[in-house]
């Protein structure tokens, strides 16, 4: 593993004569990148991001997917492929053990200190339970990012005084990821009764004429309530990135081993 830490140990080693600089060479070799023929992977995202390369496993063979995982794992403690399909998690664990498949979000992961702390601030709501696959995606990234999420689900605006219930949980959030299909609504009520960020995702939940999440995305887009940025539908992991950034630069929150 060379995220920042460990680059600065190394450094440090190399200063006070613990390690020579062909020592220190050997480990920064493969800093920048990897090349696996069919893959250039990118060991240095970690130092610029703060997270390793996420491997988007759609459109990937199980072969190739096992490969980079198991590349990844060699120099990261924390590993993660999205759009997973059952073929990928069985090559990835022949090469990678401890690896977990999570058949709702299509993730597969590593986690190989799961006793850090995690940082509390960001609630997860979603309109209704086809929301899940979005919701678990959304919430796995945050957790190996080192947050931890409260779920609000099955809250949408066809049953609003559920949501009321949860208002003070909310309200007490650094942001907020709103999930939802159908119309998209979820998100303007929601930013209307808060004073921090909403993450809108819509779903590809809906009848016919929502086109697959394009009326959800367009009623996010078109939201009455300031705050609300909407990302890509169904991007659970790309809601999960912007609010584990947020949070991280918001105040102190309680911590979460879990």
């Amino acid at each position: 593993m060379l995220d920042e830490q460990a680059l600065r140990e190394l450094l440090g080693k190399v200063a006070n004569g613990q390690t020579d600089i062909e020592g220190a060479i050997g480990a920064l070799r493969s800093l920048p990148f990897e090349n696996l023929g069919f893959a250039h992977i990118d060991h240095h995202r970690s130092i610029r991001q703060g997270f390793p390369e996420v491997i988007f496993c759609a459109g990937k063979t199980p072969s190739q997917v096992g490969q980079i995982f198991a590349q990844l794992a060699e120099h990261h403690d924390r590993v993660l492929g999205t759009r997973a399909a059952p073929e990928h998690f069985e090559r990835t664990r022949q090469l990678v053990p401890g690896v977990q498949y999570n058949p709702t979000a299509r993730t597969l992961w590593l986690d190989k200190k799961p006793e850090l702390p995690r940082k509390g601030g960001v609630v997860i709501v979603a309109g209704g339970t086809s929301d899940l696959p979005v919701v678990e995606e959304a919430e796995l990234t945050l957790h190996l990012m080192g947050h931890a999420a409260e779920r609000v689900c099955d809250v949408g605006v066809a049953g609003l005084h559920r949501l009321l219930r949860y208002v003070k949980a909310i309200q007490s959030a650094n942001v907020i990821i709103v999930i939802a299909g159908m119309e998209g609504a979820l998100p303007s009520v929601v930013g209307g009764l808060v004073a921090v960020p909403v993450i809108a995702v819509p779903t590809s939940v809906g009848y016919g004429v929502s086109f697959g999440g394009f009326a959800a995305l367009l009623g996010m887009l078109n939201s009455c309530a300031p705050g609300v940025a909407v990302v890509n539908i169904d991007n659970g992991y790309g809601a999960g990135c912007l609010a584990a950034m947020i949070n991280q630069k918001s105040a102190p929150s309680p911590v979460s081993p879990d």
